[in-house]
């Protein structure tokens, strides 16, 4: 079995750097207690990139890319960029990009609630309670990839979207394999009433349906859909779908749990993946120390899971769990107690090396009091 990895990791913009610290810090807990070794090697990518390089995704970060056994990715976005329309260089083209290069095709979200956390949300506990979605998104395609033009004088654009049915199988079947191990529930995701792109999306489900038998199929429209995930997201199991669709759907679905701070994704191609937080770059919070890192380091998880080291994985997200059990979390979920973004991140370390042998006082914890015998 390995146990030696190289790990790329792109702090990228605003808030990235200091989710990600934590997450690396939670890797070197997981490293000494069961005996792996990660070595990291980072690059620039982003608003960072462009301002260091002018190019979002620089040559160098990209073959470092590569090069890795897993990607660990912090953040993209910058102000500067988001309020200029004139811009023609975006932190986000490096993402995109970088997604392209590294052929990363699958997207996929977990959703599931935390009992100790559904009154953060702001839907009915009873709406929300037990819900346990994973949301595949396709993700160099579509209407992000299509060709894009813009006529200032005449005051016209358009972004076209096109997709092939070679485009749409992988994940599909990656989707049809997930919902085999789970509920064997699929949900397609689209607009198949308006365009011709879901239609193909629709045809090519239902072919694919047929090497599946144990699992049930069903479609919905984007729009119902959107309204569904507020009125009942329990009906959902395994939700595939389009690019578009699904970044905004997977962040629609982010507010169920509470925060979006604590949704992680893994993006999965045929040799590489990258792992990182649902949320932006989140610049308001940037150095301020209340972000929470908790999707970052669920995201970590994730990848850990893609290293195929599970008992890690699972060591990880039961230390998170208690933190979020004892409210050891960050200020969007306990603003009467709030604890920094590095407090957060040492806490879950620490459980991970000690567990009930922590330094920390969990009883005093439990009490609101963190302090450390």
């Amino acid at each position: 079995m390995k146990t030696d990895f190289n790990i790329a990791v792109l702090p990228g913009d605003g808030i990235g750097p200091e989710v990600v610290s934590e997450s690396i810090k939670i890797l070197n807990a997981i490293a000494e207690a069961f005996h792996y070794r990660f070595d990291y090697t980072y690059g620039l990518m982003g608003a960072e990139a462009i301002y260091k390089t002018g190019n979002p995704l620089p040559d160098e970060t990209l073959e470092m890319c590569r090069q890795s056994d897993a990607v660990l990715f912090g953040a993209i976005g910058d102000p500067s960029f988001d309020n200029n329309p004139d811009a023609k260089v975006r932190p986000e083209q490096g993402l995109l990009k970088l997604r392209k290069e590294l052929g990363l095709f699958a997207n996929i979200r977990p959703l599931k609630t935390s009992a100790s956390l559904v009154e953060k949300s702001p839907l009915k506990k009873e709406i929300i309670e037990g819900t346990d979605i994973q949301i595949f998104r396709e993700l160099v395609s579509g209407i992000y990839f299509g060709e894009k033009f813009t006529d200032e004088e005449a005051g016209y654009a358009y972004d076209n979207c096109k997709y092939h049915r070679d485009e749409i199988a992988p994940i599909v079947h990656m989707a049809f394999k997930d919902a085999q191990k789970r509920r064997k529930k699929l949900t397609l995701i689209d607009k198949a009433n308006v365009l011709d792109t879901s239609r193909l999306w629709r045809k090519v489900c239902q072919e694919i349906a047929a090497e599946y038998p144990d699992v049930e199929l069903n479609f919905m429209f984007v729009d119902n859909a959107a309204m569904q995930l507020i009125l009942n997201p329990k009906q959902f199991d395994v939700i595939v779908t389009e690019n578009m669709f699904g970044d905004i759907i997977s962040d629609e679905a982010s507010v169920i749990g509470g925060s979006i701070g604590l949704l992680p994704s893994a993006s999965i191609g045929n040799g590489n993946a990258l792992f990182e937080p649902i949320h932006g770059s989140y610049p308001q919070a940037k150095g301020k120390g209340i972000a929470n890192p908790i999707a970052s380091i669920l995201s970590t998880a994730m990848m850990l899971d893609y290293l195929q080291l599970d008992q890690a994985a699972e060591k990880l997200r039961q230390s998170v769990e208690y933190a979020i059990e004892n409210r050891y979390v960050t200020v969007d979920l306990n603003s009467e107690q709030p604890y920094s973004t590095g407090e957060v991140g040492s806490f879950i370390a620490d459980y991970i090396t000690y567990s009930e042998k922590s330094y920390y006082n969990f009883e005093n914890v439990k009490l609101g009091k963190s302090t450390i015998v």
